[in-house]
């Protein structure tokens, strides 16, 4: 069971966040201020952290900096008031993956949990694993219905890189800098080549690659 903490100093915002929490079957421990937070985090093995900003004793921000200088996996979820950019700058400077405002709606907190939990699981197991595929990043290999299915090294980033981050859009020129490199002669169209290779060599129900005209690409996952 995933365990995550809710760090909240205001006990009627702690007990509400818990409460959807515990009906979606996580484990859960508390925290009202950063210091206690902290010590749990030095003790307990979580998958998560939610985090208040405007805490007693130890504040939002400097949490995230002292769990990140030990932990850089970790998800951490910020909750807030505080919405100027230069907050939420500062959110992601000290360690924060995602920025949530409030007040907020729930349902919208627990898709970010969920998106957030499965990037983690990600990076920390190097590993995508679907209903009909799954990519190992270690060794470069796809494995469809319990077939293997034959990609080249560029072909295997590219896939994984959208299947990382459903729904994101990801321009041609970022995918040619993160697969190909910044000094790689290759142009726009290697792009448009390869994710025409994997359209034709993988036909999965998990997902579908589409393209979003004038910008680039996107993996939806069904």
């Amino acid at each position: 069971m995933l365990k995550i903490m809710v760090v909240e100093d205001d006990p009627s915002i702690r007990k509400l966040i818990i409460h959807y929490l515990l009906r979606q079957g996580y484990q859960i421990v508390e925290a009202e201020n950063g210091n206690k937070a902290y010590e749990i985090f030095q003790n307990e093995h979580l998958d998560l952290v939610i985090t208040d900003v405007m805490m007693p004793i130890m504040d939002g921000f400097t949490l995230s900096s002292k769990i990140r200088s030990v932990n850089i996996d970790i998800p951490i979820l910020m909750l807030t008031a505080l919405e100027t950019y230069s907050d939420k700058e500062k959110g992601f400077m000290s360690g924060a993956d995602d920025y949530i405002v409030k007040p907020f709606d729930m349902n919208e907190m627990m898709l970010r949990i969920k998106s957030l939990l499965r990037r983690y699981k990600i990076a920390s197991e190097n590993k995508i694993v679907m209903p009909h595929i799954t990519l190992d990043y270690k060794s470069s290999t796809c494995v469809m219905n319990q077939e293997s299915i034959e990609l080249t090294r560029k072909e295997f980033l590219l896939l994984f890189k959208l299947l990382s981050s459903p729904n994101q859009i990801f321009t041609r020129e970022q995918l040619m800098n993160e697969i190909w490199g910044f000094d790689s002669e290759s142009y726009d169209r290697t792009v448009d080549t390869h994710i025409k290779r994997l359209r034709e060599q993988i036909n999965c129900e998990d997902y579908t690659i589409v393209t979003v005209r004038g910008l680039g690409y996107k993996a939806v996952v069904k």
